[in-house]
């Protein structure tokens, strides 16, 4: 059986700006919501052969990693999403057209400026609630 798998050029993530999704620009990697649940301790003393048994708990969307290339701006756009004091929507776009919407907070906004290569820079998004699929 051939693959279906291809390769990740041509993504694009963007943020909602109030009246339409602005794509952040030259963006290098984009790695989507991460999911997690907690595990609940749920042992108890009759617990079948000493054994800890657990059941689900609340689940997590975890955290959304984005590089680009570093275009310092006295307008930055970046800075502007980390700096506001509410959450943000954002929208992965992979190749296929299938999306990720979810609402977020920047966490981390970490710019970088070496001496012999291109500045690059790093945003962590904190998703908050259950991202769509679509």
């Amino acid at each position: 059986m051939p693959t279906n798998s291809t390769i990740g050029y041509g993504i694009t993530f963007a943020i909602w700006n109030g009246a339409s999704y602005t794509n952040f620009v030259e963006v290098l990697d984009a790695i989507p919501p991460q999911y997690s649940r907690d595990a609940i301790d749920a042992t108890h003393h009759a617990s079948p052969a000493g054994f800890k048994e657990y059941i689900p708990g609340l689940k997590d969307g975890g955290e959304v990693t984005m590089t680009l290339n570093y275009i310092p701006s006295a307008s930055d756009a970046y800075l502007a999403a980390f700096n506001a004091s509410s959450a943000g929507q954002f929208r992965i776009t992979l190749p296929n057209a299938v999306t990720c919407t979810f609402g977020g907070v920047i966490t981390s906004y970490a710019p970088n400026t070496p001496r012999d290569d291109k500045m690059t820079s790093e945003i962590v998004i904190k998703v908050s609630g259950q991202p769509v699929w679509a």
